[in-house]
């Protein structure tokens, strides 16, 4: 992992064509050691949820290179290596490793869901906020989560729930993830997987939790981009 972190410091450093081309040999290396682990994690995470089985590690990762057509930010390359399983272009609900220097982290859940599918899921939390509190309160979850991660809410409760609502504050999510931040020093360590895998069998609650919402509503709207 050392070579991951290294190579992908010196890349945030020197975001260029040029310098990328220059070295791409440890590009390679340190993406050979990213795609081993890929493998490896997406092998064991079926022995934690067998409804992810016989899937393919090349699916579940993104290429370094950046789409920089539509943004303003026009460097080449991503600063970061990320793997989530049960594939990259999923809306359900799944298990992500970060690889990024001094922001390496483990998360679960469902980012930025499609209109529909948000909908849902804040229906099924109307109705069953009490299932979530019981996940959030089991001893082994709190181990690594606490609530929700706040990356984009509401102001208010959506429309059709008062403001009032025992359930409010999930309510406002626009994404339902938890996350946990993994220090650089725990990256590089011979136990990272097994520690990331603990991780994924502390959330696999939740994730059952949110894809109930597809067997019960869907099928739901594809992701337009990732």
């Amino acid at each position: 992992m050392h070579h991951i972190l290294h190579f992908l410091a010196d890349l945030t450093a020197h975001n260029d064509r040029e310098w990328f081309a220059a070295h791409k040999d440890e590009y390679l290396q340190a993406h050979g050691v990213f795609m081993a682990f890929s493998e490896q994690f997406v092998a064991r995470i079926a022995d934690i949820d067998p409804t992810l089985q016989n899937i393919s590690a090349k699916d579940c990762v993104w290429r370094i290179y950046r789409d920089t057509r539509f943004s303003k930010n026009k460097l080449p390359y991503k600063d970061h290596f990320g793997v989530f399983v049960p594939n990259r272009k999923s809306i359900k609900a799944g298990y992500y490793v970060h690889f990024q220097p001094g922001n390496c982290m483990f998360s679960a859940g469902i980012w930025s869901p499609p209109n529909d599918l948000l909908k849902a899921l804040r229906q099924e939390i109307d109705a069953n906020g009490d299932e979530l509190e019981t996940i959030f309160a089991n001893p082994h979850f709190q181990q690594y989560f606490s609530d929700f991660d706040v990356w984009d809410m509401l102001k208010r409760t959506p429309a059709g729930y008062p403001l009032d609502h025992p359930y409010a504050e999930w309510l406002k999510r626009k994404s339902f993830t938890v996350s946990t931040y993994i220090t650089d020093r725990q990256m590089c360590s011979p136990k990272i997987l097994d520690h990331v895998l603990d991780m994924a069998k502390a959330a696999k609650p939740l994730n059952d939790f949110l894809n109930y919402t597809f067997e019960l509503h869907g099928p739901f709207s594809p992701r337009e981009c990732r």
